[in-house]
């Protein structure tokens, strides 16, 4: 017993040594090296990305939408070869390295993915960035299981990208594509004018195709109600439709992109014996696409 217990300790001690001496590769940049870059191209997404020399490239962003909610990628030239989970800790810098690390919580790793965080978790790694803090992951190599990886992300020179990237996500339009992709507007009586809603609608889709140079195509299908007569309201449905095409053509969206169509007052859908029925029938469908 005395001699299992031994090499029970014996065992455990080797294992610490190993551990302490040389089981790790460590990837981060110099102070010399360490940069942080904002990309701000559009007002759709912004990007504020920081290279890890010999790994790969950390990268925050976040895209047009109510929320503008924030996303991490850690882009690695090899990914995994299995599924594990990276611990992230905040590790203080090397001039105040008597503070100890602080643990943030972990990153899934998938096989054949980068890693990715979400929002919450995301916004607590800037900040600890922002105070001079290395966000740090640490996982077991999956080519060499004697080898562990630690990444960290450097906090020198980060002030000055960092506070670019915030204003550029401040000033992404608060609506995605999936926002205005499918729109229904209506117009008022006998009339080709789109009512106020309406109106509001069309300048944030037109806002949106402004800043968006993948729209592949653009459908946009007209309706009347019943009432005027078939031949009239064909002839308003078909108006309505191109005077829509016009406002997208002034926006930059090539004419050729654009397709239009009258329907009149065929396909209602809602009854036309009363105000709000026909209200719903007066009608213009957007269907915006891209690759």
């Amino acid at each position: 017993m005395k001699f299992q217990a031994n090499l029970i300790i014996a065992t455990t001690l080797s294992m610490l040594t190993l551990q302490a001496h040389g089981a790790m590769r460590q990837y981060s940049a110099t102070a010399d090296s360490s940069q942080w870059f904002v990309d701000r191209t559009t007002r759709l997404s912004c990007a504020l990305s920081h290279e890890v020399p010999y790994y790969g490239e950390a990268i925050f962003s976040a895209t047009a939408s109510k929320n503008k909610d924030l996303t991490f990628n850690l882009d690695m030239v090899v990914r995994p070869d299995s599924y594990d989970f990276a611990g992230l800790e905040s590790v203080p810098p090397a001039w105040r390295a008597g503070l100890p690390a602080r643990v943030m919580g972990q990153m899934k790793l998938l096989k054949k993915f980068d890693g990715e965080l979400t929002n919450d978790i995301s916004w607590e790694m800037l900040t600890e960035l922002e105070k001079g803090y290395y966000p740090t992951f640490y996982y077991q190599d999956w080519q060499n299981q004697h080898d562990q990886i630690s990444v960290a992300l450097s906090s020198v020179n980060f002030k000055n990208a960092y506070w670019e990237f915030l204003q550029c996500r401040d000033n992404l339009l608060p609506y995605s594509f999936e926002d205005i992709a499918f729109t229904v507007m209506n117009y008022k009586f006998n009339s080709s004018e789109l009512t106020k809603s309406s109106r509001k609608r069309l300048d944030m889709i037109g806002e949106y195709l402004n800043n968006d140079p993948e729209i592949e195509s653009i459908y946009i299908s007209a309706y009347t109600d019943s009432y005027g007569g078939r031949s009239v309201n064909m002839a308003m449905s078909k108006k309505r439709a191109e005077a829509i095409k016009t406002y997208m053509a002034s926006k930059g969206i090539p004419e050729d992109k654009i397709v239009t169509d009258g329907f009149g007052e065929k396909r209602h859908v809602a009854p036309n014996d009363t105000p709000i029925g026909r209200d719903k029938n007066r009608r213009v469908v957007i269907q915006i696409s891209k690759p």
